[in-house]
Order: C-alpha cells, then sequence, then structure tokens
C-alpha cells in the first residue's frame, strides 16, 4: 500500500497493518498458510497445463468438483496431504512439488 493512502487511513483512525498482524499469526502458521496457497496454486496451474476441468480432477481423485474447488481455493479443511496426493495424481514429480513449494508467493496468505 502506498504510505500517502496509509497515512490517510491512519488520519482517519483505521489501523493498518499486515494479515498476519490482524489474525494474530505465528510466524510458524504463516509460512503454513503460505505453502498451502503454493500447493493450492501449484495445482490450479498444473490442471489448467493439463487442459482439465475440475470436475474432470474430481474424477481422477475420486472425489468431487466441488472439493477440487476447496483445494485449489486453499481452504482450511484441505489437508497437505490430499493436496500433495492431488498433485501426484495428476503426474507432479517430486521436482515439480519442490517446485511449487520454492515459487515465489502470488497472492495474501488469509
Amino acid at each position: 500500500m502506498r504510505k500517502a493512502k496509509m497515512a490517510a487511513l491512519d488520519a482517519q483512525g483505521w489501523a493498518v497493518g499486515t494479515v498476519d498482524e490482524f489474525l494474530e499469526l505465528t510466524a510458524e502458521e504463516s509460512a503454513l498458510v503460505d505453502l498451502k496457497l503454493r500447493l493450492s496454486d501449484a495445482l490450479r496451474a498444473r490442471r489448467a497445463k493439463l487442459g482439465l476441468s475440475q470436475d474432470a480432477v474430481a474424477k481422477r481423485l475420486h472425489s468431487s468438483q466441488s472439493r477440487v474447488a476447496k483445494m485449489e481455493a486453499g481452504e482450511a479443511s484441505v489437508s497437505f496431504d490430499l493436496l500433495v496426493r492431488a498433485l501426484i495424481g495428476l503426474g507432479a514429480t517430486s521436482a515439480d512439488l519442490a517446485k511449487a513449494i520454492q515459487a515465489k508467493k502470488r497472492r495474501n496468505a488469509a
């Protein structure tokens, strides 16, 4: 956020901070949220690269389209295990998983 906008918000009495500060996340919790979002992004990207719909992925994984949507959104109800199994189910290798983990953050962790 630009400094001028932050100053204007502050002048109006708004508190300006990070998502981590607002949710009172520890560094470890923030890192886990970020990692989950990276894996979710990797799943979405792999599905798109393969030209598959969420429904097609769900059938491959013996799951539902709504569950795949939750996986791609990084919802709290989705486990790391499920994300990794889905990526592997779509042909991801260990190297692909490592690349996803090392990817730059593409969106806010919330």
